[in-house]
């Protein structure tokens, strides 16, 4: 059963930075493209960033393309989120996923193109 577990989520200041990261159990990481989903209150969870399975390649929503940077660490089975520049608007719990098929070619920003998600961290930035 694969399982992902969120961390470095936290309270800081508008212009910031956190790094979060999510570890991956129960599957071949390095098989897999990774995501990054956040979602605010009352609304729709939306797409921050995702990483193929190779990590040749990347994509970003628009909101957050020059301050957030996703990576993975294949060896470490993990997936990274540097977030600088952090402003109010970041504020969401955030959540990482793993996509449903291996060797996908990608990037895939669906959700529905994930099949399994963390349990979320909250990140809150004040302004």
């Amino acid at each position: 059963q694969v399982q992902l577990v969120e961390s470095g989520g936290g309270l800081v200041q508008a212009g910031d930075s956190l790094r979060l990261s999510c570890v991956v159990s129960g599957r071949t990481f390095g098989s897999y493209a990774m995501g990054w989903f956040r979602q605010a209150p009352e609304k729709e969870r939306e797409f921050v960033a995702v990483i193929t399975w190779s990590g040749t390649t990347t994509a970003y929503a628009d909101s957050v393309k020059g301050r957030f940077t996703i990576s993975r660490d294949n060896a470490k089975n993990t997936v990274f989120l540097q977030m600088n520049s952090l402003k109010p608007e970041d504020t969401a719990v955030y959540y990482c996923a793993a996509g449903r098929r291996p060797y996908d070619l990608g990037p895939r920003i669906a959700p529905q193109s994930f099949g399994s998600w963390g349990q979320g961290t909250q990140v809150t930035v004040s302004s």
